[in-house]
């Protein structure tokens, strides 16, 4: 997982987001959400890399890219120790807080490390007024 996460992400090997699309889409659309909403990249890493490897891994997913990363931040979360990822602040922000009330939102990202991207994103849903808030990641 570690070569494939290099070569796709980091390497930008865009066509290898068809080796785990069935499988993330069918456990995404499994879990009957109102809401798919992919964790976002920053622009910078937009930029650079020229897609959002989450988006890639979701095949037939009606997601909504609603969240948003506030800050450009220069150091990616993969470079980061533990202490540096439990301490980061809030990076996101929320495009349509009223398409969020009352409803079941999943959140998809790729790899959960520590799980504060996780966490910050759930926190934004949660005050806008969501009634659940669950999450896949592809690896672990």
């Amino acid at each position: 997982m570690k070569e494939y996460m290099q070569r796709y992400k980091f390497n930008g090997d865009y066509r290898l987001r068809v080796v785990f699309q069935r499988e993330l889409s069918k456990v995404v659309n499994e879990q009957k959400a109102d809401l798919i909403v992919p964790i976002p990249v920053t622009s910078i890493t937009m930029q650079t890399r020229g897609f959002n490897q989450v988006i890639g891994l979701l095949r037939e997913v009606p997601y909504q890219s609603i969240l948003q990363t506030k800050i450009s931040s220069k150091v990616a979360q993969s470079s980061k120790t533990k202490e540096e990822r439990l301490t980061t602040k809030q990076p996101f922000i929320l495009d349509a807080p009223e398409k969020v009330i009352n409803k079941k939102v999943l959140l998809v990202d790729d790899v959960y490390t520590t799980g504060r991207t996780l966490y910050h994103a759930a926190n934004l849903f949660k005050q806008a007024g969501c009634k659940e808030i669950g999450s896949v990641s592809l690896a672990r």
